[in-house]
């Protein structure tokens, strides 16, 4: 198993440590309950080092991202960040990924970690515009700070005023006393806070940093058990679960990614999707009957037969519901939609709802 910069540091808080992605990770440290409650309520640290970071750059780097990726990067200006994915050739998805536009000829992609091999080789595949690719994975961690008082705490460590960043934009500026420090308003828990990429020489002074700056807003060290649950609760998709190389973005409900202004890799067959339909769409739904539904389970019809498959679903911590998200015939996609999910050969009733399940209160 590889390793992040940061792994003494969560053997010596007591984490439970799991593999994934091939990486020796921290599920969980206080349990995943009491973490999610810190990350909506106050303020949560996540280590996600096992990341990947690509730098393209030269003159062939944007033609090359709108050449592999789904959204147009050409409306990115510098310090703007946008979501998007990478299309394959049979109406698939290579992996969703964020596009950081630090200057004209600079670009940074930041993709799943169980994806890095995979996605380098084919944008390196498309390459044909002279672009150059940097990985800088191995040598780059990524702490991610979430939470309503993650700007609070963060802005004790930093002189950039963290509150005129707006949602999906970046900075690189001064953390910590290091200069050059991307400093990111995105994260994965729709609770809000920031993103610091840095070297994995500075990862462990910035941990500790951070911990020691919040300890006043009640900060806790947060694992990826609660990072599931948190974006789940949220709708968003997670590669592997609602999103692969068999789902197209249409069908992923990911349409407002996927922009015709352009041709990119295989736009002709989503277009097409886009204009006539497709068959099954990714949904959200609630549990009315007792049971939690997980990746894998058959999603049917009052009388059995089979409508669909759950992708993820847990007991939401914040709602003290179940819910899921799965794909099903498309008639059955509209909110208010009565489905089944066949749990132990047992039929529960779920009904399909708008998403996202949870709304984080005003400030």
């Amino acid at each position: 198993m590889k390793q992040t910069a940061l792994v003494d540091k969560h053997i010596a808080l007591g984490a439970k440590m799991v593999e994934f992605a091939g990486y020796n990770m921290p599920v969980s440290y206080t349990g995943l309950n009491d973490e999610h409650h810190t990350v909506r309520n106050n303020a949560g640290i996540f280590d996600v080092s096992h990341m990947g970071e690509f730098y393209i750059t030269g003159k062939g780097a944007l033609p090359l991202i709108q050449k592999v990726t789904s959204n147009d990067a050409s409306v990115l200006t510098p310090g703007k960040v946008q979501y998007s994915c990478l299309p394959n050739n049979d109406g698939g998805i290579v992996d969703d990924l964020l596009v950081y536009k630090i200057n004209d000829e600079k670009y940074l992609l930041v993709v799943n970690a169980s994806n890095m091999e995979k996605d380098w080789n084919w944008i390196a595949s498309h390459n044909d515009t002279g672009a150059v690719m940097t990985n800088a994975s191995e040598e780059t961690s990524l702490l991610a700070v979430q939470g309503p008082k993650a700007t609070a705490i963060l802005q004790k460590l930093t002189p950039v005023d963290l509150n005129s960043i707006p949602y999906y934009n970046f900075t690189i500026g001064k953390f910590c006393g290091v200069d050059d420090v991307i400093i990111s308003c995105t994260g994965y828990t729709g609770a809000g806070g920031f993103e610091i990429y840095c070297k994995n020489e500075d990862a462990g002074k910035f941990w500790d940093a951070i911990l020691e700056a919040g300890k006043e807003e009640g900060i806790k060290p947060a694992g990826l058990g609660c990072r599931d649950t948190l974006r789940l609760e949220m709708a968003f998709c997670l590669y592997g679960n609602d999103i692969d190389d068999t789902t197209s973005p249409i069908e992923a409900g990911l349409g407002w990614i996927t922009k015709f202004t352009k041709e990119f890799t295989n736009s002709k067959v989503l277009l097409e999707q886009k204009q006539k339909g497709v068959s099954r769409k990714l949904v959200g739904f609630r549990m009315i009957e007792k049971g939690i539904p997980r990746h894998g389970y058959e999603i049917t019809d009052a009388h059995g037969n089979i409508e669909g498959v759950v992708t993820s679903g847990t007991q939401a911590p914040s709602l003290q519901m179940a819910i899921g998200m799965g794909y099903v015939k498309t008639e059955l996609s509209k909110p208010g939609s009565e489905i089944y999910i066949k749990i132990r050969d047992k039929l529960i009733k779920a009904i399909v709802v708008k998403t996202p399940f949870y709304t984080q209160p005003a400030k």
